[in-house]
């Protein structure tokens, strides 16, 4: 059984993507081009796991697990969107029952009831610490953000909300690869909001006195909401429920914000959606369907041309 942990080191010979990213090497020795992991692939190109049929050896710390490219993908895109149903993880290619629950076996994911049909995967801590362990060393000239990947289930409530994110991203990837584009990265809003929160509190660390309430003027909030793109209306901004970064066709970086909207839209919830420009996708009978004309939808330039 090849060991993928010592060919890193033995035969480091590597390549550099367009943002200056380490592209690795397969198990056998030949380069593995992150450029050319599009689509279902698009996440994985974060890091150096198993793209091959074949289950290789990999290892964590004191962990040694065994898997294939098909359960890499499967657990990059689980982290990526904290939990994903197991139907549309048997979407990807090769991502059988069987490989998931090889990785369930192996402590990498856990899985919970979604409903009669389904059940909802998310990564145990095991599964998000071997994603960490190996990423791809970052260039830092390239100034590209990381991916950030989850375990565990946060708002039991949301399952089926938070399920339909991967759903509505499936959606937008689709078109956005068929216009020649390529995803580089996804955002849940956690990390936004998270954002946001070290930006409203920074003035208070280290107070002793502190209230805890955020020290910022609503001039400050607007402008700290157009720096990030994101609508500010009435003292307010609003999320997103994932953002899509990606390169356009002519290798331009954009972005695009996505949002789950259900039939129960109603009033000021709906009107933000309505005003807040995101591309809504529409629940119908738990699966997400086309877009919804609630904003104008359209993918914003992570900066402008020269």
């Amino acid at each position: 059984m090849f060991d993928r942990h010592d060919a890193r080191d033995d035969d480091r010979s590597s390549r550099q993507d367009s943002f200056g990213r380490d592209c690795g090497t397969r198990g056998s020795g030949d380069h593995v081009d992150i450029r050319h992991d599009v689509g279902r692939n698009a996440l994985l190109r974060h890091v150096d796991l198993p793209r091959g049929p074949d289950r290789e050896l990999v290892r964590e710390r004191n962990h040694t697990y065994e898997i294939d490219g098909a359960e890499s993908r499967a657990l990059a895109t689980v982290g990526a969107f904290r939990v994903v149903a197991e139907t549309d993880l048997h979407d990807l290619s090769d991502v059988s029952r069987r490989s998931l629950k090889h990785l369930e076996n192996e402590g990498l994911i856990r899985t919970s009831s979604l409903s009669s049909a389904d059940r909802a995967v998310t990564l145990t801590d095991r599964g998000r610490d071997l994603l960490e362990a190996h990423r791809y060393e970052r260039d830092d000239r390239s100034h590209e953000p990381r991916q950030a990947f989850y375990a565990g289930i946060r708002k039991p409530r949301e399952l089926t909300h938070d399920t339909n994110v991967y759903r509505a991203f499936r959606r937008a990837e689709e078109r956005l690869r068929g216009d020649g584009s390529r995803v580089r990265r996804v955002v849940l809003d956690y990390e936004l909001k998270r954002d946001y929160q070290r930006f409203l509190h920074e003035r208070n660390r280290g107070k002793k006195d502190c209230d805890g309430r955020p020290d910022r003027e609503p001039e400050e909030i607007a402008r700290w909401a157009r720096e990030h793109e994101l609508p500010y209306d009435d003292g307010h901004v609003h999320f997103p429920d994932a953002r899509i970064e990606y390169e356009d066709r002519e290798g331009w970086p954009r972005r695009e914000d996505i949002e789950v909207v259900t039939p129960h839209y109603r009033g000021a919830h709906a009107g933000a959606a309505a005003k807040s420009g995101f591309r809504c996708y529409a629940i119908v009978t738990g699966m997400v369907g086309g877009a919804v004309e609630a904003g104008d939808g359209r993918p914003t330039p992570d900066s402008p041309r020269s």
